[in-house]
């Protein structure tokens, strides 16, 4: 007959020791929610890294732009008429947003679609402005939804005027002059002067006719960096555009014709062009859909797409886009980061397994007397595993769960599976650590166990062939590393490194402890006092299965360093990339020909923040005597400036060396290389200068490789003494906590103002890089944490036996204060080993993947659009190598110190108690 437990297992056992449940929890939930927030934060950044490449693109690259022509030679004028109608383009604008496939949506209030000439047409009137004996030229276009798109600032809406139409069935020829009504913007007007009723005159149209182009209205974007107006980079703002030699230069802008008159140019060529600009949404893009999205593009570009638009549209239609390259491009950033971001998500998730394990290992130790107790009377494996598993499961599955659920709720609009997944893996580890170890300790009964101290033991033959096959793996891996580099398939393994080289530096840690603790022991055994020997003896007398908490702290210590090290040389690189693009904290730099005043000079060194100011003359346009290119000429306050070169690094030299010149002698001018080269060494040479205002004798007085004020140049320098009556071109700006809002305001609304933070800023500024740079800032605090952890529950399976051992050496005489040293002391060896093993598995770990980690995506962003040399590589970092390692000997001294001073406040009975086999 069944009889009912008088008391349930699970119960009985979480009443007795509630705090280590309630402690499990808590480890249970935070590392839950770090492994659950993981996935989440990779698909959030991930997810934003394609919207954001996608939107911050120039539309010209991410729209698709459909275009044909009408061929109006085999058509009737009312057929080519009719097939530029408003409504026919309507119609067919619809019909092209349901052909793109998921998950390419097109966003129809930011697409656009009208008839324009395939040419720009010459103005030919007088009062345009011009740049050259060439006059400006213009493009007719339609473009629909233009009140939804702009606001009428001067002037009218225009209206549809019918052009002179050849009678039916004679080949087009040369029509009338063509009266035409449109509207521009208002940058447009201001720059082509042209008001509310100015006429345009064109001519040399496609079929050699003319045109008059009154210009009615004149109207402002709502949103001039939208799709809609930035597909044409001159449809709001007119262009200075060179011919084809490039000598000449010329405007270019836009006129707006009303969607009605499309029709009316079939008078001016023979097949207008029709458009639709598609601008594609990114509000639902995710970072799985990049292969479908890349697939349903190139559908529409050479697929069954365009078969599809040709049916709706015509047999003349093409599709032109750059849509495929901005997807490229950000998969080559996830490439070249994705690894990087892995290192440490294998390292916080192996320190973070191998904490919950020692927790188990804690549990199990201070439960080993009632688990050996239960397998003497009887008690199976299955059945002891079984309620332990349950035990741990009332706990730690709730506490998973809410970890599951903080990291949902914090980190929204991500995919749920992967960190489901994660938190499930915690609570399975959380669950089994301590069953596991249970039913392997105690697999036979026995009365008693023998002694396993770390001086003592002999490791067997299966964990010698264990530990090989570890070793041997881990060596295999780094050699498939070294051989094949960043290649396809090596990605997990260059992330996996430092855990594959902690485990294996554990191994033989391990194997190494015992010899110094022999070698100490010895001559701390023949000094006075019984402290020093004592501590050595109990340091020796530690379990030799102590593997896991030395396991924890290498993997912690080498994420840590390893984070530490990456963050470092991203800030590095970025501080050199800026210094290096700026040439200052800050830089003002007017163009060719323009210069600052004594006023805007003062008002500048006025400004918040500014330490001094070195103005600069610059001509880029100076002839040398060979007769080949032109350099660029610096004239500089030689003082300032050498200051300025000296605290940027940047071809630093002596002020002295500008010094003399004048009065019949030659000025000294430092060069450039290949300037200097073609200058001549002890040659006076004559140089004119004209957009400073004039020339000087010049000899060459030192080579430097650059200069602050220019990038990959050719250049001369020269004191500012040798050109008096120049004014500078450009200010290089010192000082810290420079105001960039003051600086702006002192130059004027139309200089450009280069602040070296703000470059810094924009280095980062996209959601890839803000997203990997937050993921190790987190990950490098998680694995100080978990060290630090893993140093309290280390100390806390020994407290029992050491609060006893002192209780026990005080009732001998040993005093209160050598007590505590010899909790101290004892404490030391295993973090002084952790601390210095730490030290050389993340010096060597950063050494073996530094030629694969590429820094240059994470740390500069913008480094292709600015075109910075900047080396970005990885090397160890001395703050982040020492720091955490002296960190844990701090705590575990600081713990070892807390302990002895709570244990000798407590009174010898306390643990001294009848039958304690402690």
């Amino acid at each position: 007959m069944n009889t009912r437990a008088v008391a349930p297992w699970v119960r009985t056992r979480l009443r007795a020791a509630p705090g280590a449940a309630v402690a499990l929890a808590v480890l249970v939930l935070v590392t839950a929610f770090l492994a659950a927030a993981f996935p989440r934060a990779l698909d959030r950044y991930q997810d934003a890294g394609l919207r954001h490449q996608i939107a911050s693109s120039p539309a010209s690259q991410r729209n698709l732009r459909l275009m044909a022509a009408e061929a109006n030679l085999d058509h009737s004028p009312e057929a080519r008429e009719s097939a530029l109608a408003p409504g026919t383009m309507k119609d067919r604008f619809q019909a092209a947003l349901r052909i793109p496939e998921r998950p390419l949506r097109v966003d129809s209030a930011s697409s656009a679609y009208g008839v324009r000439l395939p040419q720009r047409s010459d103005a030919t009137d007088k009062w345009l402005p011009r740049v050259s004996p060439r006059g400006p030229q213009f493009l007719l276009t339609t473009r629909s939804e233009l009140p939804r798109h702009s606001r009428l600032v001067a002037g009218r809406a225009p209206v549809h005027t019918l052009a002179p139409r050849a009678p039916a069935g004679d080949p087009p020829g040369p029509p009338e002059v063509v009266a035409l009504e449109a509207t521009v913007t208002s940058a447009t007007a201001e720059t082509m002067r042209i008001k509310a009723g100015s006429v345009v005159h064109l001519d040399a149209l496609p079929l050699g006719g003319k045109a008059e182009v009154r210009v009615t209205g004149i109207v402002e974007p709502l949103a001039p960096k939208s799709p809609y107006w930035s597909i044409d980079t001159t449809l709001h703002t007119p262009e200075l555009v060179a011919d084809k030699t490039g000598d000449v230069s010329h405007w270019v802008g836009t006129l707006m014709l009303p969607p009605e008159a499309g029709p009316a140019l079939t008078g001016l060529t023979a097949a207008p062009e029709q458009f639709w600009d598609l601008a594609p949404g990114t509000g639902g893009l995710t970072a799985p859909d990049v292969p479908r999205l890349t697939s349903a593009v190139a559908a529409l570009e050479s697929g069954h797409g365009l078969v599809a638009l040709r049916e709706e549209i015509g047999e003349t239609l093409t599709v032109a886009s750059d849509f495929e390259g901005l997807v490229d491009a950000y998969r080559g950033a996830r490439a070249a980061i994705d690894p990087v971001v892995a290192v440490a998500a294998f390292g916080v998730g192996a320190v973070a397994g191998v904490v919950l394990l020692m927790a188990g290992a804690l549990a199990g130790a201070r439960r080993a007397a009632e688990l050996a107790l239960l397998r003497a009377r009887g008690g199976s494996l299955w059945g002891m595993a079984g309620r332990l598993c349950a035990e741990l499961a009332v706990v730690a599955v709730p506490a998973a769960a809410a970890g599951w659920l903080a990291a949902y709720l914090l980190l929204p609009g991500a995919r749920t599976t992967a960190s489901v997944l994660a938190a499930a893996a915690v609570a399975l580890v959380a669950c089994t650590g301590l069953p596991v170890r249970a039913a392997v300790a105690h697999l036979r009964p026995s009365a008693h166990s023998d002694r396993t101290d770390t001086v003592r033991a002999r490791p067997s033959r299966r964990r010698t062939v264990a530990e090989l096959t570890v070793v041997v793996l881990t060596l295999g891996a780094v050699v498939a590393l070294r051989r094949r580099g960043t290649d396809a398939g090596t990605d997990q393994l260059v992330s996996a490194a430092p855990v594959l080289v902690g485990v294996v530096a554990s191994l033989l840690l391990v194997r190494l402890y015992p010899l110094p603790l022999r070698l100490v022991s010895r001559p701390l055994a023949l000094r006075r006092g019984a402290v020093g020997f004592l501590s050595a003896a109990r340091a020796g007398r530690a379990p030799a299965t102590a593997m896991l908490p030395l396991l924890a702290l290498l993997i912690a210590l080498t994420t840590a360093a390893f984070g530490g090290s990456v963050l470092a040389g991203v800030a590095d690189s970025r501080q050199r990339a800026a210094t290096d693009e700026v040439g200052a904290d800050a830089r003002l730099q007017k163009g060719p020909g323009k210069s600052f005043d004594a006023r805007s000079l003062a008002a500048v060194r006025a400004a918040a923040g500014v330490r001094e100011v070195s103005p600069v003359g610059i001509d880029p346009w100076v002839s040398m005597p060979d007769g080949g290119d032109d350099v660029t000429l610096l004239a500089v306050d030689p003082a300032s400036y050498a200051r300025l070169a000296a605290r940027t690094g940047i071809g630093a030299f002596d002020a002295a060396a500008l010094d003399g010149g004048g009065e019949g002698r030659a000025f000294p001018v430092l060069a450039s290389p290949k300037a200097a080269q073609r200058l001549g060494r002890g040659t006076d040479v004559e140089l004119r200068s004209h957009l400073l205002g004039g020339s000087f004798t010049a000899r060459t007085a030192q080579v430097v490789p650059s200069t602050p004020a220019l990038r990959d140049t050719e250049f001369l320098m020269v004191s500012s003494a040798a050109l008096p009556g120049h004014r500078p071109t450009a200010l290089m700006v010192t000082g810290e906590g420079l105001d960039p809002t003051a600086l702006r305001s002192a130059a004027g609304p139309a200089v450009p103002v280069h602040v070296r933070t703000e470059r810094i800023a924009a280095y980062a500024d996209g959601p890839l890089q803000q997203g990997a740079g937050g993921v190790y800032v987190s990950a490098v605090a998680a694995g100080a944490g978990y060290a630090v952890l893993a140093v309290l529950l280390s100390l806390l399976q020994a407290a029992p036996e050491r609060r006893a051992l002192l209780a026990r050496l005080r009732t001998m005489g040993l005093s209160r204060g050598s007590g505590r040293g010899l909790l101290v002391f004892e404490s030391l060896p295993q973090a002084l080993l952790a601390a210095c093993g730490g030290v050389l598995v993340s010096w060597a770990a950063i050494r073996l993947l530094a030629p694969d980690i590429d820094l240059d995506t994470l740390a500069l962003a913008a480094r292709a659009q600015a075109g910075i040399t900047v080396p970005v590589a990885l090397r160890p970092d001395a703050w982040s190598l020492f720091v955490p390692a002296l960190a844990v000997v701090g705590v575990a001294v600081g713990v070892a110190a807390g302990q002895a001073w709570w244990t000798t406040r407590r009174t010898t009975t306390t643990e001294l108690r009848a039958g304690d086999t402690r």
